[in-house]
């Protein structure tokens, strides 16, 4: 997430046609459907987990309030770009990635809320990935959408100057990874872990695979853009998030091996746990870099660093937010947000 803002904001404008920046710029563009598909991911395992102790409508409906507390925060975001100069002020109301993962939360509290049975749960949230990534070359050309309003249009698919990300086909990550979280709360043993571990690398270089083997097939849409709209890339993505799983597994494994082994050497702060640390406060480690970068700190910085300085700039950018998270992360121990101040909740805890 911050390799693709960085490289985007302060890349020369010579080395963008840089095969090494291409390379960057696939790599980076990951961190979107990533931070969708686990935004998913930790809302159905939170619910699960809730559900045994205040049942599952109360759950539900906890998972849905947090989906509106995300949506409240896009704004509350761009108020504050705003504010500080980003532009107009009309880009108050410009879709960006914390709007779709609002709405994109709340339709997966909603379905999750459907059954108590988890495999019903599991069934409606992989009818609802399907359709949203089939449905959008669809939504794309749909000639009537054109009859909404740009504000609520820009939701659905993208409009000039006011759409960054749209639901389609984007929140079918947060429901995707709606269907990860149920899996990963529901192996409890470590045969049952290891099992949806190797089912999870399967079926995720699965996705790649035919994803890769049906984006050489003809089309089955009158148009539709195969970086932008197709379900090929669509499920090319979606197979690589779910393929990260067993990989950040063995990332956690390796850590605590090395840590029982050599525990002088590698503390709490080594490599595997600085990105846990980083990751749970994904949420606050985007509130805080994209102002870094796009805002006034990183204007002297814009379309001026050669591609291997904005790289060197990406680790040092990383180093000083885990500094920040850890600062976040003492001074909010034991503190509970009520009243209006709930609405940070996702960010701040």
């Amino acid at each position: 997430m911050v390799l693709a803002h960085v490289s985007d904001a302060w890349t020369q404008a010579g080395d963008r046609e840089r095969p090494l920046y291409m390379v960057t710029v696939f790599v980076s563009g990951l961190a979107a459907p990533l931070f969708l598909f686990l935004a998913g991911l930790t809302l159905s395992m939170a619910a699960a987990r809730r559900a045994m102790g205040m049942g599952h409508t109360g759950a539900a409906w906890l998972a849905f309030q947090r989906g509106a507390q995300v949506f409240g925060l896009a704004f509350l975001f761009r108020l504050q770009s705003q504010v500080l100069g980003w532009g107009a002020w009309i880009n108050f109301l410009k879709v960006d990635i914390l709007n779709v993962m609002g709405v994109a939360m709340m339709a997966t509290a909603l379905l999750w809320r459907v059954s108590e049975s988890r495999i019903v749960r599991i069934g409606w949230l992989a009818a609802a990935t399907i359709a949203v990534a089939m449905t959008t070359p669809l939504v794309r050309e749909a000639g009537l959408l054109a009859l909404l309003p740009d504000p609520i249009e820009a939701y659905l698919r993208p409009v000039a100057g006011r759409t960054n990300f749209a639901l389609f086909p984007w929140a079918g990550f947060v429901l995707a990874g709606g269907i990860a979280g149920e899996l990963v709360d529901a192996a409890r043993s470590r045969l049952q872990e290891r099992r949806l571990q190797q089912g999870l690398a399967i079926g995720g270089l699965a996705g790649i695979g035919l994803g890769y083997l049906a984006s050489f097939q003809p089309s089955l849409y009158p148009v539709a853009n195969f970086w932008t709209s197709s379900p090929t890339f669509f499920f090319i993505r979606l197979g690589i998030c779910t393929a990260m799983l067993p990989i950040a597994r063995g990332v956690d494994h390796f850590h605590g091996f090395m840590r029982a082994g050599f525990p002088r050497l590698f503390s709490i702060d080594t490599p595997g746990r600085v990105t846990a640390t980083l990751g749970r406060s994904s949420l606050f480690v985007y509130w805080v870099h994209v102002e870094m970068v796009y805002g006034v700190l990183g204007r002297p910085l814009r379309r001026a660093l050669p591609l291997e300085a904005a790289l060197t700039a990406t680790l040092v950018l990383c180093l000083l937010l885990y500094v920040l998270v850890r600062w976040k992360d003492r001074l909010m121990t034991g503190v509970t947000l009520t009243g209006p101040l709930r609405i940070f909740a996702p960010v701040l805890k």
